[in-house]
């Protein structure tokens, strides 16, 4: 499956003004923060919850920082990112891979490795978005969840057409359907956008546990 298969969506919404390789826009690394501190601290805070201590989490589109809480323990954190100095500069990541989603999009790890995945404001950048989720349901376990985080930033000669033509609502609609084109059940849309501060708009999925 993949972007020619979303419904009512044009193969034309998944270009970009720059369809260059990406592993040369991203071989500089960039330590700066894309959304406000106040928008971090609220990611930050809803990390709290849905990641649960001692869980193995996937950092997917990582980079320096994951925005995880300091003071929860995890028993892994994998991140898979374009930048291998960004990674190796991200204090939180037990290992890590260089990976284009756009170029390869099933992810590098054996299924049912993950409790829960997190992608922070960088859906826009993929291309083939369904197939990536569907891999994204194959690596994690039962009953695992994934949070996508997203803000009105971009990077614009790099984000689809989609991201940058649809409204805030109907990005979050789009995003809604990739996780539920890739398997997730239970899709769900929270507002944590923090007053007076780039917005946060998170799309979260499960994976159906098993039935016993």
């Amino acid at each position: 499956m993949c972007e020619n298969d979303i419904p009512n969506l044009p193969p034309t919404m998944f270009r970009r003004v720059d369809e260059s390789a990406d592993s040369e826009f991203y071989a500089e690394p960039r330590f700066v923060a894309h959304i406000d501190q106040a928008t971090i601290d609220a990611l930050t805070d809803f990390y709290r919850t849905f990641l649960p201590k001692g869980s193995d989490v996937l950092d997917l589109m990582s980079s320096w920082i994951s925005h995880l809480p300091v003071e929860v323990d995890y028993e892994r954190v994998s991140g898979l990112g374009m930048n291998r100095e960004e990674l190796q500069g991200n204090p939180r990541l037990d290992d890590f891979v260089v990976h284009d989603l756009n170029v390869e999009p099933n992810l590098p790890y054996a299924e049912h490795s993950f409790d829960r995945a997190t992608l922070a404001v960088s859906i826009q950048y993929l291309i083939r978005p369904v197939e990536v989720m569907t891999s994204v349901h194959k690596v994690l376990r039962p009953g695992g969840r994934i949070c996508i985080a997203m803000s009105h930033r971009l990077f614009p000669t790099k984000a689809i057409v989609a991201f940058q033509r649809l409204g805030p609502e109907e990005r979050v609609q789009l995003v809604a359907r990739y996780l539920a084109m890739g398997g997730f059940t239970d899709v769900q849309f929270l507002d944590r956008s923090p007053p007076a501060a780039d917005p946060l708009w998170l799309v979260v999925g499960t994976v159906r546990p098993v039935v016993t």
